[in-house]
């Protein structure tokens, strides 16, 4: 476990720890409006533990912020999706050329019957 990690999850339990005491000391009910014109007597109230409330937002702020992120990236997403068309229409076009060609190397090496040509200048006179 690398320390990285290991202060990672201590972190996390560290919070874990203050939110479970923040909902134990905060078992009291709140009433929550949606009706900003009537304060005294709204058409829909929702009565609920506070931890509970504060839990939903939470949830919601993540759930909110995960969306944002993944319609933000959506531009990425689309741009390695085309870089892979273009790559497997490339690796074929290759592959068709090394079939005309008379190669049937398709990992990338030389054909065997490939050499190389060395050619040593004669010596100055």
């Amino acid at each position: 476990m690398t320390i990285r990690r290991t202060i990672s999850t201590l972190l996390l339990v560290l919070i874990g720890a203050v939110l479970v005491a923040l909902d134990v000391a905060n078992r009291g009910s709140v009433v929550v409006s949606f009706d900003p014109f009537d304060a005294a007597h709204p058409a829909f109230e929702l009565r609920l533990p506070l931890y509970a409330l504060l839990l939903a937002v939470a949830i919601g702020g993540v759930v909110i912020g995960g969306v944002a992120a993944w319609l933000k990236q959506g531009k990425w997403r689309r741009a390695a999706r085309l870089a892979q068309a273009r790559v497997r229409q490339l690796d074929a076009e290759l592959q068709k050329v090394r079939h005309q060609a008379g190669h049937g190397a398709t990992d990338g090496q030389p054909p065997r019957r490939w050499q190389p040509r060395l050619t040593i200048p004669p010596p100055a006179a």
